[in-house]
């Protein structure tokens, strides 16, 4: 999983979308199965024998080669295609964030990922100043040669896509590309990829989900050098957002309001907290200006793990030192390594038949925690 490797063979990009679309094969699952096991498809061959290592007598319901060949069929007649992590068409701030998606549906013009890219978030039930703020602030930076993330919302996410349609906005799904949320957003999404591009890691045919939504704000943060927010209630995915960018090291800012109106509360907590005020465009170019000159460094957190060749054969006594480390605490990868005294490549092995068994739940920073069979 490179940089900027070659692309995937057919059956290369096969395979990892039949290992991606398996169930508790999340981003960071499938690095670890890569780096373990060399391609997808000895990773696919390799599963049963993981779950059973972890107690697990279940198979692995890995998707048949006819349903993702159906899945790339169904992407290529909505005029989508599937983009691998180590490929030249894949967004490169999304591929320094700490366990990435490994393949992407894209649509559109994958040319302005090569742009520097701001996000701009708010509230669903956004004033009309605030949409005029978000509009305004996105075609001011298009036109600085910013593109502009949000998430296809209505409201503040509708407005910044507008203001920049003409300069290049890239739209992020919670549920399939086939699956546009909310439905009337359903024209702007066409829109969108006459310059930009809209852009999903879920299923063809997923609906949306209320948990989806996370993992969107997550792709949404991880696309940019900063996140803008213009209005968000005390409670709101826009808050994640500012939450998952900050996490990421991406620059926060935030757009003042009446501490009379709800839809202010947020951002005005944001602005306590540190975030960068916004009355003006200038704002945002003046704080991005020095990160859109230079490469993203790499998210520390996202480095590989050890060479797993190197870990030596597990023994029963070796997956129960490790259950009894872990409870449902996060805690990191080194701290493990540290109390267990199992070599760091084994460690990263048991925890991999862990979270192949859905006992695993992974938190940022690497850190991870323990599922019990009734939770």
């Amino acid at each position: 999983m490179s940089e900027a490797g070659p692309r995937l063979s057919e059956r290369q990009r096969l395979a990892w979308l039949r290992l991606i679309r398996t169930p508790n094969v999340g981003p960071a699952t499938f690095r670890d199965l890569i780096n373990r096991f060399g391609s997808a498809e000895v990773a696919i061959e390799r599963l049963p024998e993981l779950l059973r290592n972890a107690g697990s007598q279940r198979a692995p319901r890995v998707p048949s080669v006819a349903a993702a060949q159906a899945e790339m069929e169904t992407a290529a007649r909505a005029g989508a295609r599937f983009v691998g992590i180590g490929e030249a068409d894949y967004p490169p701030l999304l591929r320094r964030m700490e366990a990435p998606p490994p393949l992407i549906a894209v649509k559109g013009n994958a040319a302005v990922f090569s742009l520097p890219t701001v996000a701009i978030v708010g509230a669903r039930n956004a004033s009309l100043a605030g949409m005029k703020m978000a509009r305004r602030l996105a075609t001011a930076l298009g036109k600085e040669g910013y593109a502009v993330v949000s998430g296809l919302a209505r409201g503040i996410d509708t407005a910044a896509h507008d203001g920049s349609l003409d300069t290049g906005t890239v739209g992020v799904f919670a549920g399939g590309l086939d699956r546009p949320y909310p439905p009337e957003n359903l024209n702007l999404c066409e829109s969108i990829t006459k310059t930009g591009a809209i852009v999903s890691e879920m299923p063809f045919g997923w609906e949306p989900r209320a948990q989806d939504f996370p993992r969107r704000n997550r792709i949404v943060a991880g696309m940019s050098l900063g996140l803008v927010v213009v209005e968000a209630a005390r409670r709101s995915g826009s808050l994640i957002s500012a939450r998952l960018a900050g996490e990421m090291g991406r620059i926060v800012f935030a757009v003042p309001g009446s501490p009379l109106d709800p839809r202010a509360e947020g951002t005005n907590r944001l602005l306590k907290d540190g975030a960068i005020l916004v009355t003006e465009p200038d704002d945002i170019l003046a704080a991005l200006a020095p990160l859109a000159r230079t490469p993203a460094p790499t998210n520390l957190a996202a480095e590989e793990p050890p060479d797993f060749s190197e870990a030596p054969p597990s023994a029963d006594s070796d997956r129960a030192k490790m259950l009894e480390a872990l409870s449902p605490v996060p805690c990191g990868v080194d701290e493990i390594i540290r109390h267990t005294g199992l070599h760091p490549a084994q460690v990263f092995m048991l925890l991999l038949e862990l979270d192949l068994a859905g006992r695993l739940e992974r938190h940022s920073g690497g850190a991870v925690s323990l599922l019990f069979p009734d939770t």
